[in-house]
């Protein structure tokens, strides 16, 4: 069966850092590129950042780039999300997803076939 699964998500002050983590299972994450996005209450989901299985190419949206950096080991057929300098409107549900190589990087949502149930970020003093 083919599963993501995010974790390390959690409550932390603005100016903080956390490292969320989306592992797969049933399948093999270094024939697939991997979306992160995120939702806040009340507003669309946004794509944050993906990392090529091709290449290692990595693409970021303006509000994350800087801040944020995503990364894989194939090895733990796993990928990461490192945040840092976190603001209280990072605060969202974070996704990951995947999907087949041999495309151009891109944050459309509709690109991904397999999606994670989510982890909860809340940036708050």
């Amino acid at each position: 069966q083919v599963q993501l699964v995010e974790s390390g998500g959690g409550l932390v002050q603005p100016g903080g850092s956390l490292r969320l983590s989306c592992a797969a299972s049933g399948f093999t994450l270094d024939y697939y590129d991997i979306g992160w996005f995120r939702q806040a209450p009340g507003k669309v989901r946004e794509g944050i950042s993906c990392i090529s299985s091709s290449d290692g190419s990595t693409y970021y949206t303006d509000s994350v780039k800087g801040r944020f950096t995503i990364s894989r080991d194939n090895a733990k057929n796993t990928v990461y999300l490192q945040m840092t300098s976190l603001k209280p409107e990072d605060t969202a549900v974070y996704y990951c997803a995947a999907r087949g190589r041999g495309h151009q990087l891109t944050l459309n949502a509709h690109r991904y076939a397999y999606w994670g149930q989510g982890t909860q970020v809340t940036v708050s003093s």
